[in-house]
């Protein structure tokens, strides 16, 4: 009997060379049930945040999307500066981490003694462990005063031609120190992902490069990267889900500003920072509507993000394949 034979799935496989097997029905039972549970709380999920949002959808719309004010006191809402503060520290987190990440990666792989491994290694991928109301006092107490007093007055004055890197703020809580406290957060994600997918290349590939008489580095981006570029891409979306939904921390440094600013020295807020600082506080039945609006284009923005996740991983891992 061939191999294709005998990998039979479903209810077929209780049953194999005339003699029923339990382990395999208690298997595909209670991993159908895992898969059924996941769709089903999901399902409820979706069903209830939509219909605790439905008064606010059905009053204001899809302007909702494209309106910038929030007055509770009008009873005016709108989610375009919060997608905007979403999109500018997620993508702008997602710039710093990645080239951070590859490279403690490629250094824990390739380059560090085995000694320095052991150690950086678990220290890097402790800062995951680290709670985010912690990351957010931090960055209160030591990174918002470090931003006013040296960093933001450092890049205006290399890079103060670029709108982005306006005159250096007043106050520590913007958009900046945000976007720097969710690089933290994603480093070790990304960092750990990449550093298993390096660890997995084959080291014949690794050393038939370098026999060849390729240079380290000319080994990593013509072997190591092309090999692990679909894993990557999907670190990179992993590490951009993780920043997309963060809420506490946020919530603490990024100044809680209903408005849109070309200069990241400034206040601003996000989806997940907005439903935070005021649910529990909400005034009237339209604000807790509002704000349970911002979490369905919050629930659409990470389910968008994962199909293009999905659709990235397999476009490269098909080219890899050719």
């Amino acid at each position: 009997m061939s191999v294709a034979q005998e990998q039979v799935s479903g209810p077929a496989a209780f049953k194999r060379r005339g003699r029923f097997r339990p382990g395999d029905a208690v298997l595909y039972v209670v991993t159908l049930l895992a898969a059924v549970t996941s769709v089903v709380l999901l399902t409820l999920i979706t069903r209830e945040v939509l219909a605790d949002a439905w008064p606010a959808m059905d009053k204001f719309g899809l302007k909702f999307l494209t309106t910038q004010a929030w007055d509770q006191n009008k009873e005016l809402f709108g989610a375009r500066s919060f997608i905007f503060g979403t999109v500018v520290t997620s993508f702008g987190a997602l710039i710093l981490a990645t080239p951070i990440s590859i490279a403690i990666a490629l250094f824990l792989t390739e380059l560090a003694p085995r000694w320095i491994r052991s150690v950086v290694g678990p220290l890097v991928e402790l800062l995951a462990a680290v709670p985010t109301v912690v990351l957010g006092l931090w960055g209160i107490l030591i990174l918002g005063p470090f931003i006013v007093s040296t960093l933001a007055p450092a890049l205006h004055g290399a890079l103060g031609f670029l709108p982005i890197f306006g005159p250096p703020p007043p106050v520590g809580s913007s958009m900046f120190a945000a976007i720097l406290i969710l690089t933290i957060m994603m480093v070790p994600i990304i960092s750990s992902l990449c550093r298993e997918l390096f660890l997995g290349v084959p080291s014949e590939l690794k050393d038939g490069a370098l026999a060849l008489g390729a240079t380290r580095w000319e080994m990593v981006r013509g072997v190591v990267f092309p090999y692990a570029r679909a894993g990557i891409a999907a670190a990179m979306i992993l590490g951009l889900g993780r920043a997309i939904g963060e809420a506490i921390a946020v919530t603490q440094v990024i100044g809680a500003s209903v408005a849109i600013n070309t200069s990241l020295f400034e206040p601003g807020d996000t989806l997940a920072s907005r439903i935070a600082g005021q649910y529990q506080g909400a005034d009237t039945a339209l604000q807790v509507s509002s704000l349970v609006y911002l979490a369905v284009i919050l629930l659409v923005f990470s389910l968008v993000t994962n199909i293009i996740a999905q659709i990235v991983v397999r476009r490269v891992a098909g080219r890899h394949r050719v």
